[in-house]
């Protein structure tokens, strides 16, 4: 078992590289594939499971490392770990990968291998950058995840896929040099010259780390604007609406079940992990940013004529939620926003699963063409509004948990901050619900509508882990939090001597 306890970050995540260059040799037998996929990404998440069952709750710091030299010159070392965070950031990737095997079964008719390999590709690099600990590595994965969701989204996706394929490359490629030339200048100013994340932060606690010139500052910027463009953060959003419009159902799943998660977790990780100073600072800028992000997503979305068009910038209100949470600097708001990552991954995901699963019957994403689909759809309807329930922060079911701490955090940093973004759950409840009165109530609009056909077994299989989950987090949420608590903790102490200094000066 310690053994194990070694090797198991390493095999989560290359498992899956390893299934997609065995389908590169696999024959183009659409069917074998596809349940060749299905296991493989089951085989994954089943091993990801150990990570908490083994997980020592009360610990704090990172478990589960593996630190081998890799390269001598620069001194890359293959570091891997997790904490509370990003543990359960990798089971969440793990588990939503099958799901979209299951939604992309019978959508994906063309290239089916190429689709499928692409997807495993992505999973590996998903779960790289939670995993990664050298600072090269991370970048290495960070920058991986970027070609197999942009292939997904121009090869696979709808109308202007190619268009939105370039925007989500270019948007976040340009943002990622920022974080590069961060990485570089640390690595180059740091004795002995590494790229491990423990080093770092432990050599810039200790101020061995020259700040001539105001660099501390600089470099913190050069990592939030790589995280905003893919949290994302207004002003720097509007490549997501395109994305998940155009892209396939499986793509917009993981886009923004996993992806937009990348953003706020290397903000946890880098802004307030290594400038704690700086993020400080700064808070009062970016919470005013993220206040915008709740309340414009949100407007956006009320009047949004297209189903997926609602559900992205939903997306970008709720992970306005996170980086409020983030920059509250308390231990409600940063388990609030850790909760809420986990809870809109779910939440989301199933959504554009259920977007999906509409799109495959009527080849559209217009809310016009609907209307009475209770009618006809009486199962799809049940889980529709279940997991619209979810989305909004109804008590008992995901959602209302990490937006309550959030909230709650928020308020004892800065009340007013708080009080605007608590107008977001009302207008998530307004757009949210709307939409779904438009789609499902009131009589059949269109007569086509009632011969469509209600889930079948694979997608009752697809939905039915995603609604337990949901309703599993809003009951139990200890579950969760008792391993984010940890991390948080570690997080914050930083901040307790920040505050001190300048309470002392």
């Amino acid at each position: 078992m310690a053994y194990l306890d070694g090797a198991i970050l390493t095999l989560v995540t290359f498992l899956p590289l390893a299934g997609a260059l065995l389908l590169l040799v696999l024959p183009r037998r659409d069917r074998e594939i596809r349940f060749f996929t299905l296991v493989v990404t089951l085989f994954a998440f089943v091993l990801s499971l150990h990570l908490p069952v083994h997980f020592h709750r009360p610990q704090s710091g990172f478990q589960f490392e593996l630190d081998v030299p890799w390269i001598p010159t620069p001194n890359i070392h293959y570091h891997l770990g997790v904490d509370g965070v990003s543990m359960w950031l990798v089971v969440l990737t793990t588990f939503l990968t099958p799901l979209c095997v299951l939604i992309s079964w019978k959508s994906i008719h063309e290239r089916v291998k190429e689709f499928f390999i692409l997807l495993l590709v992505l999973e590996t690099a998903l779960i790289g950058v939670f995993v990664a600990l050298d600072l090269f590595l991370f970048y290495f994965f960070w920058e991986a995840t970027l070609i197999p969701m942009a292939l997904l989204i121009g090869m696979f996706g709808h109308g202007r896929r190619v268009y939105a394929a370039v925007k989500f490359f270019l948007f976040t490629m340009i943002g990622s040099v920022f974080m590069l030339v961060a990485i570089l200048w640390l690595y180059a100013h740091t004795t002995p010259h590494s790229f491990d994340f423990v080093a770092i932060q432990n050599a810039v606690r200790a101020g061995q780390v020259p700040n001539f010139l105001g660099a501390a500052q600089w470099l913190f910027l050069g990592f939030f604007i790589a995280f905003a463009v893919k949290v994302p953060l207004f002003p720097v959003h509007t490549w997501l609406p395109d994305a998940h419009v155009e892209a396939p159902t499986a793509g917009s799943v993981l886009l923004a079940g996993v992806l937009l998660k990348m953003g706020t977790y290397g903000m946890f990780r880098f802004n307030l992990g290594l400038f704690p100073e700086q993020a400080r600072a700064n808070a009062g800028w970016i919470m005013i940013l993220a206040l915008i992000g709740i309340i414009y997503g949100a407007l956006v979305a009320m009047v949004q004529p297209n189903m997926k068009k609602v559900i992205a910038y939903s997306s970008i209100s709720h992970l306005g939620f996170v980086v409020l949470g983030l920059f509250s600097f308390t231990t409600a708001g940063l388990e609030g926003a850790t909760f809420v990552m986990l809870a809109h991954g779910v939440s989301t995901g199933a959504l554009f699963m259920l977007a999906g699963i509409l799109y495959e019957r009527r080849h559209t994403y217009e809310i016009e063409e609907f209307g009475g689909l209770a009618t006809p759809l009486p199962v799809y309807s049940t889980f529709f509004l279940f997991i619209v329930l979810a989305s909004v922060g109804l008590p008992l079911l995901n959602g209302f948990i990490g937006e309550f701490l959030v909230l709650s955090g928020t308020f004892e940093a800065r009340p007013a901050y708080s009080i605007l973004a608590a107008t977001g759950v009302i207008w998530s409840a307004c757009y949210l619900l709307w939409m779904y009165q438009r789609v499902f109530f009131g009589k059949v609009t269109h007569d086509v509508n009632n011969t469509l056909p209600d889930l079948d077994f694979r997608e009752r299989t697809a939905l039915l882990p995603a609604a337990a989950i949901a309703l599993v987090m809003g009951v139990a949420p200890l579950l969760w939090l008792n391993a984010i608590a940890p991390a948080v903790q570690t997080a914050l102490t930083p901040f307790a001597q920040v505050a001190s200094k300048v309470v002392s000066r």
